[in-house]
């Protein structure tokens, strides 16, 4: 069983910066991919950012040169850094899993971003 917390979101003004981060219970060098997804109120879940076992990353257009997602394969986290938020990246962020076909899901963190 995979287990993924997230950890990092919050209350920030327009323009502010979060980082959050995603600890897994297994070396997530079994994992495939690893990503994040937000969902705001009314709103389908959608991709954030992900990056492969070997590093590639991929990025929503709506926060390309806004937000950097990485990995700790020492530390089997993955994190996202915010910078320039808006209000539209208001949502509850879920860190992501994917291994052997099977997806696996944290929790979610709220963010929240005030104009």
């Amino acid at each position: 069983q995979v287990q993924l917390v997230e950890s990092g979101g919050g209350l920030v003004q327009a323009g502010g910066s979060l980082r959050l981060s995603c600890a897994a219970s297994i070396n997530i060098f079994s994992l495939n991919a690893m990503g994040w997804y937000r969902q705001a109120p009314g709103k389908q879940r959608e991709l954030v950012a992900a990056v492969t076992i070997g590093g590639r990353t991929n990025y929503a257009d709506s926060v390309k040169g806004r937000f950097t997602i990485s990995r700790d394969n020492a530390k089997n986290t993955v994190s996202l850094r915010m910078n320039s938020l808006k209000p539209e990246d208001t949502a509850v962020y879920y860190c992501n899993g994917e291994r052997g076909g099977l997806g696996y899901w944290g929790q979610g963190t709220q963010v929240t971003v005030s104009s």
